[in-house]
């Protein structure tokens, strides 16, 4: 009997050989509900101290870039569509964003998550194709765990597919703390989408604040319209035209109310 089942196993064997390994089961998709609903549960945590490498090849901490707003957003350099197209998109917004808040008031960062393959000289080469050299504009490469441990600090899931990686179309927004304030999705990064919540963060107004200072971030935030049709912000002058109109009502009904009194006063009684 064991000389029967020693010959089965070399016959089941001999056929694993000639025939070569069955076929591999395809990796499920992402489940695009439950990555949105993981992303949206990253809202409010704090990003970890990780050290990173820009695309010259010297470290980043993360630690080192708080104190201003970052924009985040997570690619894989072997992409040949979406995610350039993405960056792309993004790095117009941006132009706009700095237009309106100024150049220096926010840091963007591009990381590529494909740890295995994306490192600091093909991020180098991603850049210069999707045409980003903008100043604070970082893109960055890091070690599978470290890769893999950011990546859940932004709520952002991805997973292996046959044409590469199924990922949400996130782009994060992180607060002066290092704390998500807001996801942004989609292609195509629109405009207000990314402005909105950036004058928020840069314009927010702290409470000790005095109030000259919170005054004017106030009217820096909302005096910045954006126009649709040229999918730029313009500086809405109407506010302190409706303040000077209020101001002269406010000063003419206050000289008669004055007149009026004196007038009262000086009547004989």
């Amino acid at each position: 009997m064991g000389t029967v089942i020693k010959a089965l196993l070399g016959l089941l064997a001999l056929s694993g050989l000639l025939l070569g390994p069955g076929p591999r089961a395809e990796p499920a998709p992402l489940d695009q509900e439950a990555a949105l609903a993981y992303s949206q549960a990253a809202v409010g945590k704090t990003l970890g101290d990780y050290s990173l490498l820009d695309r010259h090849g010297r470290p980043v901490r993360l630690a080192e870039l708080r104190g201003k707003p970052l924009v985040v957003s997570l690619v894989y350099t072997s992409c040949y569509e979406i995610c350039p197209t993405t960056t792309r998109h993004l790095a117009k917004a941006v132009r706009t964003a700095r237009q309106v808040l100024g150049d220096d008031s926010f840091r963007v960062l591009t990381i590529g998550f494909d740890a295995g393959f994306d490192r600091p000289d093909t991020m180098r080469d991603f850049a210069r194709k999707q045409g980003v050299d903008l100043p604070s504009w970082w893109f960055l490469s890091g070690e599978a765990e470290t890769v893999a441990a950011l990546a859940r600090d932004l709520g952002f899931l991805y997973r292996r597919s046959p044409k590469g990686y199924d990922h949400l179309l996130q782009t994060t927004l992180v607060d002066r703390e290092g704390r998500v304030y807001r996801q942004v999705y989609g292609e195509v990064v629109h405009t207000p989408l990314l402005v909105e919540p950036l004058k928020e963060l840069v314009f927010g107004v702290k409470p000790n604040e005095n109030l000259w200072s919170g005054l004017l971030n106030r009217v820096r935030l909302f005096c910045t319209v954006y126009d649709p049709s040229s999918d730029r912000y313009k500086f809405d002058y109407s506010l302190f035209i409706e303040i000077a109109i209020g101001a002269t009502l406010i000063g003419l009904i206050a000289a008669y109310l004055v007149r009026e009194t004196r007038r009262a006063r000086s009547r004989p009684v």
